[in-house]
């Protein structure tokens, strides 16, 4: 199994249409059994692969991500995170292998809450490990995890990046989406330091490309220069129809959901590159 997280500090890059689309293909396509996380208290992704109705019925019922951390600021460390696994999440009939972890609102309210949890039992009660001490036999089960991470990288992101491998950057080749990357690379380098665990920079993929802008065609060039990370070959571009991807409705093929043609082929030559990378 391979863990990946998804991160950028700046908001409405693609990030999470980008993650859904990956995680799609990788199950419908490549075969590959999938887990989604989403660890973003804005739940974007949740409802992207699973509907707002079904993310209503599950938050009523407490059936989220939220239940986890709840329990972790109680002192509990017994959740059972099977409990709160979507089977094949995605509306899309010929995806068979995609599982959900579903995020909720109420994480707002408890991220801040996280590093007061208390030490529990041999002090193993660490607010970056909740993640990964729930997670720990469940992921065996699946080739890939994929994690949707908020824009910051507070205490809610560590915890991905604790069970990571690597993590991914999409960015738009401008100049707010792509300051931040420097800030994001340095603070993973320095936790990776701290936990004494490798997690490596995949790189950056460029999303909502303008090829008429030349702000766009100026930066994705430094971009490809590999200063600060390697540059996917696979482009998102703006106009492309990729952004239909993000609508929850139930089809029967990928090629419905993610877009016939383009859309299509660029989310399948992403997941080719991704698996190249994850090995």
């Amino acid at each position: 199994m391979k863990a990946i997280s998804f991160i950028n500090l700046k908001g409405g890059v693609a990030k999470t249409t980008t993650t859904f689309g990956l995680a799609a293909v990788l199950s419908g396509v490549f075969g590959k059994k999938v887990l989604v996380i989403d660890i973003d208290p804005q739940t974007n992704c949740t409802t992207m692969m699973i509907g707002d109705d079904k993310w209503k019925e599950l938050n009523s019922n407490g059936l989220t991500l939220y239940a986890l951390f709840s329990e972790a600021l109680k002192g509990g460390n017994n959740f059972d995170v099977s409990t709160i696994i979507q089977k094949n999440a995605s509306g899309i009939e010929e995806v068979k292998t995609l599982d959900l972890i579903p995020s909720s609102l109420d994480m707002i309210d408890i991220q801040d809450k996280i590093a007061s949890i208390p030490p529990g039992k041999f002090f193993a009660g660490n607010p970056t490990e909740i993640l990964k001490r729930a997670i720990w036999k469940t992921g065996s089960n699946y080739d890939y995890i994929i994690i949707d991470c908020p824009p910051n990288m507070g205490l809610i992101t560590l915890n991905a990046l604790r069970i990571s491998d690597g993590y991914i950057i999409p960015a738009i080749p401008d100049v707010l989406s792509t300051y931040g990357i420097p800030q994001i690379i340095k603070r993973v380098d320095q936790f990776s330091g701290e936990i004494a665990q490798n997690i490596e920079c995949l790189g950056i993929v460029a999303t909502k490309v303008r090829v008429q802008s030349n702000l766009h065609m100026r930066t994705l060039d430094e971009l490809k220069k590999g200063k600060d990370a390697p540059l996917f070959e696979t482009v998102f571009y703006e106009n492309s129809g990729i952004s239909s991807a993000a609508e929850y409705r139930k089809v029967n093929t990928l090629r419905q959901r993610l877009g016939y043609g383009e859309p299509y082929d660029t989310f399948k030559a992403f997941a080719s590159e991704f698996m190249l990378k994850v090995r």
